[in-house]
C-alpha cells in the first residue's frame, strides 16, 4: 500500500511552500489520517520557548514518475532514506550536535547505490566519478566544501575536515584528495564507485549526444537523466538538522550530472548556493546548480528569514517557486529553522524526502501528489 499524505503542509497564503512527507509504511486514505499528518508537520506554528529538534533529508529533485519507478525500486529507496533518517536521529536523540546529524544522514546516502553522491555517483564524459560536497555550521558559520574528488568514499566526511582541520573552505581535485591523506583518510580505487546503472547511463547519453549536432563548446551541461526510471532527474542528497541546545547544520553531497565536462562543479559544495546554516535557518538544494549558483538560493532564503523575517515556509516558498521559476531554473530546498519548523518546496514532479523529530516516527516522500 502506499502512504498517503496531504499535499500541501500550508494552507492559504502559504498553501504552495512545503508538500507533506508521509510516514514510511503507514497507509491510510482517511481524512482523520491526513489530517493527523498535517499537524504533524505544520509549519506555521507560533515559536515554542524550547526548540524542537529533527533532521530533514533529501536524495534529489526533478521530473520523477511513477510510471517509471518499479514498487521495488521505489521501497528500496524509502528504506535508504528512512535509514539515513534514523542514523541522523540516533545522533540528535543522544544530545549530539546537529553537525553530527547532519553528516551520518548524508553517509548513509552516500553509501547507497540509489542515490547519485559517494557509491551510486554518476559518470562524466570521460567514464570517471567526479564527487563535490559541503558542510556548514549555523552557530559557528563555519563552512567546508571538496569538489572534484575521485578517491573519497565519503566526500561529506572530507568537507568536514577541510572545515575543522583546515584553514580553507573549499578544495578540490588532486588537492583535497592529497590533505584527505594527510588526516589520515584512506583513498579507494575508482572500482568502488562503478554501478552498472550508472554506466549504462553515461552510454546512453553519450549515444544521444553522437545522435544529435555538436552544440557550442561549454553548452552541453544539462541536467541528466537517471538510468534506470529514464527521467530526469537532479541527483544530490542533503540534509538540515536542529539538535537540542538549538543550533542548525546543513550538507550536500553529489556525483553531479550524467555526462558533464571540463571539470563542471554545481551548487552542491558552493557555500550560498546550494548549502548554508546560519544561527536562524540551515538549507541544502537539489536541482540545477546553474541558476541554484546564479541566484545564491541557499542563502537568499535564509537572508529572508534573516533580513524580511519571514516564515521560513514563505522564504523558501518564494525563491523556489517564484525566484527560479521566472529564472527557468528547476529544483527544490530542504530547510530548518531554529524553532524546527520546516520546508520542503520543490518546482518539479517529485523530490525524493524525509522528516524525522523528536518522536523518532520517520516520515518519507518522493511525488508532488499523494
Amino acid at each position: 500500500m502506499s502512504p498517503s499524505f496531504p499535499s500541501r503542509l500550508h494552507r492559504g497564503l502559504l498553501a504552495s511552500t512545503a508538500l507533506l512527507l508521509a510516514p514510511l509504511g503507514c497507509a491510510t486514505s482517511s481524512q482523520a489520517g491526513a489530517a493527523r499528518d498535517e499537524a504533524a508537520l505544520r509549519t506555521d506554528e507560533a515559536p515554542r520557548v524550547k526548540p524542537r529538534w529533527g533532521l530533514v533529508i533529501h536524495g534529489g529533485a526533478g521530473v520523477i514518475s511513477r510510471e517509471n519507478l518499479t514498487p521495488e525500486r521505489e521501497a528500496a529507496m524509502r528504506a535508504a532514506l528512512t535509514q539515513a533518517l534514523q542514523a541522523g536521529h540516533a545522533v540528535l536523540a543522544k544530545g549530539g550536535r546537529s553537525m553530527d546529524a547532519v553528516t551520518a544522514a548524508i553517509r548513509v546516502m552516500e553509501d547507497s547505490p540509489y542515490f547519485n553522491a559517494g557509491k551510486g555517483a554518476v559518470f562524466n564524459h570521460d567514464g570517471v566519478n567526479e564527487l563535490d560536497a559541503a558542510v556548514m555550521d549555523g552557530k559557528t558559520r563555519m563552512a567546508g566544501a571538496v569538489a572534484g574528488v575521485h578517491h573519497i568514499q565519503n566526500p561529506i566526511d572530507l568537507a568536514r575536515l577541510v572545515m575543522e582541520k583546515s584553514p580553507h573552505v573549499m578544495m578540490v581535485g588532486d588537492g583535497a584528495e592529497a590533505f584527505a591523506q594527510s588526516q589520515g583518510m584512506p583513498l579507494v580505487d575508482a572500482k568502488y564507485f562503478y554501478t552498472e546503472e550508472r554506466w549504462q547511463g553515461l552510454q546512453r547519453a553519450l549515444e544521444q549526444e553522437k545522435a544529435k549536432e555538436a552544440p557550442p563548446a561549454g553548452s552541453s551541461l544539462t541536467p541528466g537523466v537517471d538510468p534506470i526510471t529514464g527521467d530526469h532527474k537532479f541527483g544530490t542528497v542533503g540534509a538540515v538538522a536542529l539538535d537540542m541546545e538549538g543550533n542548525l547544520a546543513a550538507g550536500t553531497s553529489t556525483g553531479g550530472m550524467t555526462n558533464k565536462r571540463f571539470g563542471r562543479v554545481g551548487d552542491a559544495p558552493i557555500i550560498g548556493a546550494g548549502t548554508y546554516a546560519d544561527e536562524r535557518c540551515a538549507v541544502s538544494a537539489t536541482g540545477h546548480g546553474e541558476f541554484f549558483i546564479r541566484y545564491t538560493v541557499a542563502r537568499d532564503i535564509c537572508a529572508r528569514v534573516e533580513y524580511q523575517e519571514l516564515p521560513l515556509p514563505e522564504a523558501a516558498n518564494h525563491v523556489i517557486n517564484d525566484v527560479l521559476v521566472k529564472a527557468g531554473g528547476e529544483g527544490g530546498v530542504i530547510a530548518m529553522d531554529r524553532q524546527g519548523h520546516v520546508a520542503t518546496p520543490f518546482n518539479s514532479s517529485g523530490m525524493y524526502r524525509g522528516y524525522i523529530g523528536e518522536d523518532g516516527t520517520p516520515t518519507v516522500a518522493i511525488f508532488q501528489q499523494p
